[in-house]
């Protein structure tokens, strides 16, 4: 059975959202940044976890906000209960940027990610 990694934002915003909340592990790119370097920088700092392995590009999606996300797919084997990830503060509060993260599968996946993120879940199912 295939599964996907997905992650929950942490902060008071997404604290009682779930369905349509979950998102894939990613950030932001720095100009002239290479977009998969990033994405494997963003991937350790969000989970702790470090990808490695054969990176297969999915087709990058414009967001409802207009940011276009790059993503790939890779395959690996972390255990979610040892997520550790950066932190922000948001009015003199300190969290998590992720606050826990979970293997599902593609359908579970499916009602669990963010709406503008759905199509990498499509490709990645027509792939397999």
């Amino acid at each position: 059975m295939r599964e996907v990694f997905l992650v929950h934002p942490g902060g008071p915003f997404w604290a009682h959202k779930d369905e349509g909340a979950w998102s894939i592990p990613k950030g932001e790119f720095e100009p002239g940044e290479d977009p998969l370097a990033a994405a494997r920088r963003e991937f350790t700092e969000e989970t702790g976890f470090v990808a490695e392995g054969e990176f297969v590009p999915l087709t990058p999606l414009k967001q409802p906000s207009g940011k276009v996300v790059h993503a790939w797919a890779v395959e690996l084997d972390c255990d979610p209960t040892g997520l550790v990830s950066n932190r922000f503060t948001l009015h003199g509060r300190e969290y998590p940027e992720v606050d826990r993260a979970a293997w599902l599968t593609l359908d579970q996946a499916r009602g669990k990610i963010l709406k503008g993120q759905l199509g990498f879940l499509t490709e990645l199912d027509d792939r397999l």
